[in-house]
């Protein structure tokens, strides 16, 4: 899940809890405060009636003693906001136990409206004989409102007063429930956080950590592992593609600078066997001719072959060459050492002519007969063979020196197929180490498969080399 879409989900949630919360805590109050104002209410229209109805007595009063029109209007006015009054009382909603006793209200407001009309158009038509027994009635029905108004006030209490408990009740369950959603939305809202900044912080550091390692150069402290699949989760991800690809990179850096090393490290000791090679090849020139002229034919060979091995030797080791040159150097190679081993050894070549275009790093195949004659027929007496055979398949080209002399161990076979072996191991060749030349052949050709060694003890061993083909 995305670090968005766990905010959209989580935050609405916590919001809509506080939200309940505050909508549970504001239904209570606004129950209780419309209990309160309908039962205000109705106590304040009785407490007005009841006071219009002594203000009506009052200027009824002073218009019989004075009749005049101040005192009139007055009335009229007072009696009109009782009439309003009485109208509002009966818009009220009424409960059933109360209908009997607010319709015999409303009738007695009646009777007092009345009454007081009579005696007003009474002292009107100067009709003095009825207006004061109604006078007397109207005291006796004002009384009664009073007194009415006052039951109807005791009896909106004790009416009121039960479903106002009820209310309060409610409201403390309503504030209690409050309390615990409040407690249970700040539990998840740290929960939440803490959730949350665990799955961000947590992978953000070990990525800092693991950069600040490859930083230092240690490359193997990784791969990042995470359990979401949010933004952090594919950073990880790219930061494993990008450290493979950096391992992939030093590595072929590295295969560059050993390769450059070699090189470098040959030309060395390429220069440190030329002293002076002109003067060196010059002077087996005049040996090889001075041996020619005495009729020593073969001793002048011999120089003329030496003087072709050093040379070629001596040639910048990191340019390719053709098999085809290989092959002449490896002639001119064993032409030396049938000088040494004479019948004891015969050397076999078989080469498809395609192959002899195809290049090669120099010195590939003279070190490997060189190996063949010192670590394997050099203790024969007699029917030595070495061997060299070029082969050309569809997309390869096959090279197998091989020899009839004493094999190998298996313990020798993998030092020598095990390139990361020091170069600089001391051995009886005066030429390039065995392993030298696979180690060219791997940087050369960017592959590790491509020597193979099959080899027993006294049966002989077949050093096999498999190369891309360029054409």
């Amino acid at each position: 899940m995305k670090i968005r879409t766990k905010l959209f989900i989580f935050i609405p949630i916590i919001v809509l809890l506080l939200n309940l919360v505050s909508f549970f805590i504001f239904e209570s109050g606004k129950k209780v405060q419309e209990s309160y104002n309908l039962m205000i209410d109705k106590i304040y229209i009785y407490k007005q009636i009841s006071n219009e109805t002594d203000k009506n007595l009052r200027f009824l009063s002073s218009y019989i003693i004075y009749q005049d029109s101040k005192n009139y209007k007055l009335l009229i006015n007072h009696k009109e906001k009782l009439k309003h009054l009485k109208n509002k009382l009966m818009n009220q909603s009424v409960k059933k136990n109360n209908e009997l006793i607010i319709e015999n209200y409303y009738y007695t407001l009646n009777s007092f409206l009345e009454e007081e009309d009579s005696i007003t158009n009474s002292l009107i038509q100067k009709n003095y004989s009825n207006y004061v027994e109604q006078y007397k009635e109207v005291e006796k029905i004002a009384s009664f409102i009073k007194e009415d108004s006052q039951n109807l006030v005791d009896i909106e209490l004790n009416t009121y007063y039960p479903i106002y408990n009820n209310v309060v009740k409610y409201t403390n369950s309503m504030n209690k429930l409050g309390v615990m959603l409040f407690i249970i939305t700040t539990i998840m809202s740290i929960v939440f956080a803490i959730w949350l900044s665990r799955s961000i912080i947590l992978p953000i550091n070990k990525l800092i950590y693991m950069a600040k390692q490859i930083g230092k150069g240690n490359f193997e402290v990784g791969p990042f592992t995470t359990s979401t699949k949010d933004e952090v989760g594919i950073l990880g991800e790219i930061f494993n593609e990008m450290m493979h690809n950096l391992k992939i990179l030093m590595s072929k850096n590295l295969e560059i600078v050993e390769k450059d090393r070699l090189v470098k490290e040959l030309e060395l000791k390429a220069l440190q066997s030329q002293i002076n090679p002109h003067f060196l090849f010059n002077t087996l020139n005049v040996i090889s001719k001075l041996a020619y002229i005495e009729g020593a034919e073969q001793t002048s060979d011999l120089t003329i072959s030496t003087s072709n091995l050093l040379r070629y030797n001596l040639r910048k080791l990191d340019e390719a060459v053709t098999i085809s040159d290989e092959i002449l150097n490896a002639k001119e190679y064993f032409s030396i050492q049938k000088a040494r081993f004479r019948d004891r050894v015969s050397f076999e070549i078989n080469v498809d002519d395609e192959c002899l275009e195809q290049l090669i790093p120099c010195l590939s195949i003279q070190p490997l007969l060189e190996n063949a004659f010192i670590h394997g027929i050099e203790h024969m007496e007699n029917d030595a063979v070495i061997g060299l055979e070029i082969k050309k398949s569809t997309d390869v080209i096959t090279i197998t020196v091989y020899d009839n002399g004493r094999g190998m161990t298996e313990e020798v076979k993998y030092s020598l197929l095990n390139t990361t072996n020091t170069l600089h191991e001391k051995r009886k060749s005066t030429g390039l180490g065995t392993i030298n030349v696979f180690k060219r052949l791997e940087l050369y050709y960017g592959k590790e498969d491509i020597v193979k060694i099959e080899s027993k003890i006294n049966e002989g061993t077949k050093i096999i080399l498999t190369i891309p083909c360029s054409s």
